[in-house]
């Protein structure tokens, strides 16, 4: 198949990744929850051989990661786990999950079942990491972020950016504390939690 493509993910990858990269050298092993396309797997793998890369998604989205997979060079990045966020995840307890660009697109139920399998399966000690766009004071950052929020409701009503006072307190009943909030490129953020 032709692999699936974001172009999001290609501008984004290099930001996260000089981001990421310090606070992941003293971890082994990371969980990507919502692998997408795969992009962002096979780059960060190949970026950081220090660690396994875990791929997830649902079911749907295994063969485009896989196809990333095929051509990757990376030995360290693993094929996808079948992760619904309405189901129980096929993992015990991991050192970091990631995900990127998945807080808007899931309902906000889902968003409150990713912090419960979070709550269950983050190590103590273990990072969270989170890339998208967030709402501050109720409030959109930039007038694309306000006219994104309107196409994603056309997609799907119960979508949308999350407020960042909401996520934090998310997490914060998960068991973390936020370390960092980065300001990224095209008015995104990565925010950055510890258990």
């Amino acid at each position: 198949m032709n692999k699936p493509f974001s172009q999001a993910c290609e501008n984004n990858k290099t930001p996260i990744l000089s981001v990421l990269k310090p606070y992941l050298e003293q971890y082994d092993y990371v969980l990507e929850v919502g692998s997408g396309t795969g992009q962002h797997a096979v780059y960060f793998a190949e970026s950081m051989p220090h660690l396994v890369w875990q791929t997830s998604d649902r079911l749907c989205n295994h063969e485009g990661i896989e196809a990333w997979l095929v051509e990757s060079s990376a030995s360290n990045v693993r094929k996808p786990l079948s992760l619904d966020l309405n189901q129980p995840w096929p993992v015990q307890q991991v050192p970091v999950i990631f995900t990127a660009n998945t807080l808007h697109i899931v309902s906000k139920a889902l968003v409150e079942k990713l912090f419960v399998g979070v709550a269950q399966h983050l190590a103590n000690g273990g990072l969270l990491c989170i890339y998208g766009p967030f709402n501050y004071d109720g409030a959109f950052t930039s007038a694309s972020n306000a006219a994104f929020d309107s196409f994603l409701k056309t997609q799907d009503s119960q979508s949308g950016i999350r407020d960042i006072e909401w996520v934090c307190a998310k997490a914060q009943q998960a068991g973390l504390k936020l370390l960092q909030d980065h300001k990224m490129p095209a008015n995104n953020r990565l925010l950055l939690f510890k258990r």
